[in-house]
């Protein structure tokens, strides 16, 4: 698609041991993820720096009905906008056939406003050119933060936030599956004692239990630095200026019991939003779901996503 050092193909193998744990979190990530990887609907990754949505991208290509096609990485926070703007004119261009595949904007927050006018642009020629009411190019995004603040400090346009949020996939922190710790640590040990044809140092408990009780602020790509340089230097033994906050002994993946966090209040509010706007769509158009679609500018199978998310139903079977 766009030759540029920014963008990419597939053809390393998954890294399978990255992506699965046994934490609650993560399994719930991960049954999100078979249910909606196999279908068109744009899809929206949040999730801190390092918590893998580089990872999942790729995923759920594979998992994708455009797996066959190619795997296109634009990097928004590495380009000048106005670069950004020329990169999605130039695949705009091309001819419908050639753009089976999967686009992935990554820091999509970074866009600025000609941009985003430029990429609503792309996503509704597309869409219209496609008589099957599919995106022919299966768009994926990630940002590391809830993309539903930026669209209320109108730093992203309403309208571009529905195309991009056809479903959302939330990437939970190391801290909040921390019980998958020691699965990272041994499938990391194994990935760079392979790379540099070494053996894998041993642990010893009171390094194992500092790993497992670190609250990890730069998520799993700091717990890879970590290993690696273990593996490097042949020294199981952990330097303080490797974590970058003190341990907590006493850690446990973060539960209020009293309370609710702001966050937590704005992505609930934001939700509630969401919901209350595709409920006055349907009304209005009698629960005709792919009038209502066009109406809050989604495509239809996002729209009956999001009525199965929200859980509502009405008596009405009308299309």
């Amino acid at each position: 698609m766009v030759g540029t050092s920014q963008t990419e193909l597939i053809t390393e193998p998954l890294p399978c041991g990255f992506l699965y744990g046994t934490a609650l979190t993560i399994k719930s990530v991960n049954e999100i993820v078979s249910e909606i990887a196999p279908t068109d609907i744009p899809i929206l990754i949040v999730g801190e720096s390092g918590t893998g949505k580089d990872a999942y991208a790729r995923l759920i290509h594979r998992l994708s009905m455009n797996k066959e096609g190619r795997f296109c990485k634009i990097n928004c926070a590495s380009f000048d906008p106005a670069q950004v703007s020329s990169k999605l004119n130039e695949l705009k261009q091309q001819p419908l056939n050639s753009l089976k595949g999967t686009l992935y904007l990554d820091n999509v927050q970074e866009l600025d406003m000609f941009a985003q006018r430029v990429l609503l642009s792309f996503l509704s020629d597309h869409h219209e050119r496609d008589s099957n009411d599919d995106f022919p190019v299966r768009i994926i995004s990630s940002i590391c933060s809830a993309l539903e603040a930026e669209v209320e400090a109108g730093h992203l346009r309403r309208e571009l936030y529905f195309r991009l949020n056809g479903a959302c996939l939330r990437l939970p922190a190391l801290r909040d599956r921390i019980e998958d710790v020691p699965a990272f640590v041994e499938y990391f040990m194994n990935k760079y004692s392979r790379a540099f044809g070494k053996q894998p140092p041993l642990l010893t408990g009171e390094v194992f239990r500092t790993l497992s009780t670190c609250r990890w602020s730069g998520n799993t790509r700091q717990l890879e630095n970590v290993i690696r340089k273990m593996v490097v230097l042949g020294n199981a033994q952990i330097a303080p200026n490797d974590l970058d906050v003190s341990p907590a002994p006493d850690f446990a993946p973060a539960v209020f019991t009293q309370g609710i966090s702001l966050k937590s209040a704005a992505r609930a509010a934001s939700e509630k939003a969401e919901r209350e706007l595709i409920l006055q769509a349907l009304e209005h158009t009698h629960w005709n779901r792919k009038r209502a679609a066009r109406e809050l500018q989604i495509s239809y199978k996002s729209l009956l996503y999001k009525i199965k998310q929200i859980g509502v139903s009405n008596g009405n079977s009308g299309n």
